[in-house]
């Protein structure tokens, strides 16, 4: 019995001695995590009177951190505490720097808040080892700040400077940082990109060969440009125009490649601003404007003073496009919901009679057909909904491809999504859900032309890629490159293709590279040789046993990931099957742009990138395993404003 009895009493002891040591553990553990969170390195959290050891030069830092809204920035959020570094002390225009003191990276993290523009080379922020910027951030043009991180771990040990540069003016020409640490953990999105951080060598000397101009896709000459507007073909001449603040520039080309900008056609009156419309050439002079021989172009868009008042409302020119007459009777619509606008209009030959599409903004439905005689008098005749459409419809026949006789109806909105349906002149019977146009980050408000004669047969459509970024130049965004769309049966579903108009051909001044029949294998970059900035690519690979085949066009990629079946371009995705083993691509290069097209336009990809006008590289890598060019030719082209000329 006395056994039994010590026993159990071991056994008490030990559970309680079990138990402690978990407490012990759980205590300890938690201590741990105490310390560790304690243990993070502030290199600044700007909550003093001013900088302290930090050299302030210039003058939009000026000398203390931010602790209240400067006038004319707006409210920022995000910052901890109540300070920042804030170089909007004297707005925009004002340029300047702040450097920390010398530090030893001691953590495998620095952490730090961040806001302001997106201004590589401008606006940034650095870590700086013996003179060189090692890491590099921007901001994302935002007033509010968010977590971003560098991972150091393979600087632990090394003397660095921590710097806030703005060497910008215009719009988000400032920087917005708090709170930086070191930390053996990190916080918000990692950062690398060390060439952010380095001063660009920028120049505007030479107009329409600025740093950062597009080449071959149409920009303004100056200020800023958007929705492709009133696009139609006239004697042997493409006319552009486009919302260049609340008017309509103008410009005029013979060929989709240089274009001749003249002076602004359209401009607001006492019934507002001018947004967004399209242009008719009046082959039958249904509105009575013609006057002489030359047939009349009516531009139809919307007057807006607000948006309760939006109406729709015509301008005629007699003179080939280059000036224009508002019609007395404006407007020819009233409002029909608020915030209605963006007429698109085409001709329908079968009921002889126009055809709009017409944007009812917050509406249900949020589109409507009007149809008239003679451009004056409007009757809608439906309305619809399209589930995600917002503004800027357009909508146009399209043959299908491989079946002739066939013709479906297309509606696109801003977007770029897109409906196939019939249209019997009077309703639009779309078939299933609408498709998207483009996967790229930077496109919007795409229109086609009208008018391009039978001949020609095209339907070619521009777009605005909006959302670009230009620092330190005299304009502001631009369009895409012209595309001719086609209809073609995909597996059952009828899709639209998007391919670059065969124009560009005329741009190629020589090959660069060019290779069929050879294989890819990894590590190896056969475009190691070729350096610019303005490319046209035609490739077509057989994937092989290649995980990867990667493009690499100054610091921007185009990846096909063969077990995804996904092409990325840049940060964006688009499903691309093979077909039979193999991938077409389209790329072409601007100075700031990259479109590409995979499998003949089944996928169309439109981004903008900014780089550094110095960086000339371009490379190709299978990674994984090897592929097999089937063909590949890389081009330079040249640009289409110095032959304008």
């Amino acid at each position: 019995m006395n056994k039994i009895k010590h026993r159990n009493i071991q056994k008490t002891n030990m559970k309680v001695i079990r138990s402690g040591l978990r407490i012990l553990l759980a205590l300890l553990l938690a201590q741990l995590s105490t310390l560790h969170a304690a243990d993070d390195i502030v290199i600044a959290d700007f909550e003093g009177a001013d900088y302290g050891a930090w050299t302030a030069s210039g003058k939009s830092f000026g000398t203390s951190p931010a602790n209240v809204v400067m006038p004319g920035q707006g409210q920022v959020t995000g910052f901890e505490g109540s300070g920042l570094a804030n170089s909007f002390h004297e707005g925009d225009k004002a340029q300047g720097e702040l450097l920390s003191p010398e530090f030893t990276i001691d953590r495998g993290y620095i952490n730090f808040l961040i806001g302001g523009g997106q201004l590589p080379g401008q606006v940034f922020v650095a870590l700086m080892l013996d003179g060189q910027a090692v890491r590099g951030a921007t901001g994302t043009n935002a007033k509010k700040l968010e977590w971003a991180n560098w991972d150091v771990k393979d600087l632990i040990g090394k003397k660095v400077k921590f710097r806030i540069l703005d060497h910008a003016e215009g719009q988000f020409g400032h920087i917005l940082v708090d709170q930086i640490v070191q930390s053996d953990t990190a916080r918000g999105k990692t950062q690398s990109d060390s060439t952010a951080a380095k001063e660009w060598v920028i120049s505007t000397a030479e107009p329409y060969n600025e740093s950062f101009r597009p080449q071959f896709h149409f920009s303004s000459d100056k200020g800023w440009l958007n929705d492709p507007n009133g696009m139609v073909y006239y004697q042997g001449e493409y006319h552009l125009s486009f919302q260049h603040g609340l008017i309509w520039g103008h410009a005029v080309s013979k060929d989709l490649l240089h274009w001749e900008q003249g002076p602004n056609i359209i401009t607001g009156d006492a019934m507002g601003a001018i947004f967004s419309g399209s242009s008719v050439v009046d082959w039958n002079n249904t509105a009575g404007f013609q006057k002489g021989d030359e047939k009349t172009i009516v531009a139809i868009y919307t007057s807006w003073k607000t948006k309760e008042t939006a109406t729709q409302c015509l301008a005629y020119s007699n003179d080939r496009g280059r000036t224009y007459t508002k019609y007395s009777g404006n407007p020819v619509i009233k409002t029909i919901a608020p915030g209605n606008r963006d007429p698109k209009v085409i001709w329908h030959e079968p009921t002889k009679r126009w055809i709009m599409a017409l944007f009812l903004d917050g509406a249900n439905p949020n589109f409507a057909l009007l149809s008239s005689p003679d451009l004056k008098e409007w009757t809608q005749i439906q309305s619809f909904k399209c589930e995600g459409g917002i503004e800027c419809p357009d909508f146009f026949p399209l043959p299908v491809a491989g079946k002739p006789g066939i013709t479906k109806w297309v509606y696109t909105n801003g977007n770029g999504n897109y409906l196939v349906g019939d249209f019997d002149g009077t309703t639009f019977k779309f078939e299933g859900k609408s498709q998207k146009g483009d996967f790229g980050s930077n496109t919007y408000a795409a229109q086609t032309f009208s008018d391009i004669p039978e001949k020609d047969g095209r339907r070619i459509q521009i777009a605005w890629m909006r959302r670009a970024i230009y620092p330190g130049m005299p304009f502001d965004q631009q369009m895409s490159f012209p595309c001719e769309l086609t209809l073609r049966d995909v597996g059952g579903n009828l899709t639209m293709f998007r391919y670059p108009v065969s124009e560009i051909e005329a741009l190629r001044v020589k090959s660069l590279f060019s290779a069929k029949d050879q294989p890819l294998a990894p590590d190896t970059n056969l475009l190691a040789d070729v350096k610019g900035d303005l490319f046209d690519v035609d490739a077509e690979f057989a994937v092989g046993d290649a995980k990867e085949i990667v493009f690499t066009f100054r610091g921007q990629i185009v990846r096909y990931d063969v077990p995804k079946r996904m092409l990325r371009v840049i940060d964006k995705e688009a499903r691309l099957e093979p077909q039979d083993g193999r991938v077409k691509l389209r790329i072409l290069v601007d100075r700031t742009s990259i479109e590409a097209f995979g499998n003949d336009g089944l996928v169309s990809s439109t981004n903008a990138f900014v780089a550094d006008p110095d960086l000339k590289d371009i490379s190709l890598n299978a990674i994984g395993g090897t592929a097999k060019i089937v063909k590949l030719d890389v081009y330079e082209l040249k640009s289409a404003w110095k032959n304008s000329k």
